[in-house]
């Protein structure tokens, strides 16, 4: 498997277990939350550009 592939997986089961889990979209979302989910993001993307730039 590629690497992005490996990533795109994990980020997506990370977004579910937030979802579900942690209650990220909920009705009642605070700041904590929504910081969460960004952060997760901005992980996903920086591991995105190096995976990619070691190919």
């Amino acid at each position: 498997m590629n690497k992005t592939v490996i990533l795109t997986i994990i980020y997506v089961i990370g977004i579910i277990f937030g979802a579900l889990g942690m209650g990220i979209w909920d009705a009642e979302t605070n700041i904590y939350k929504a910081m969460f989910a960004l952060f997760w993001t901005a992980i996903f993307l920086i591991a995105l550009f190096f995976a990619d730039k070691k190919n």
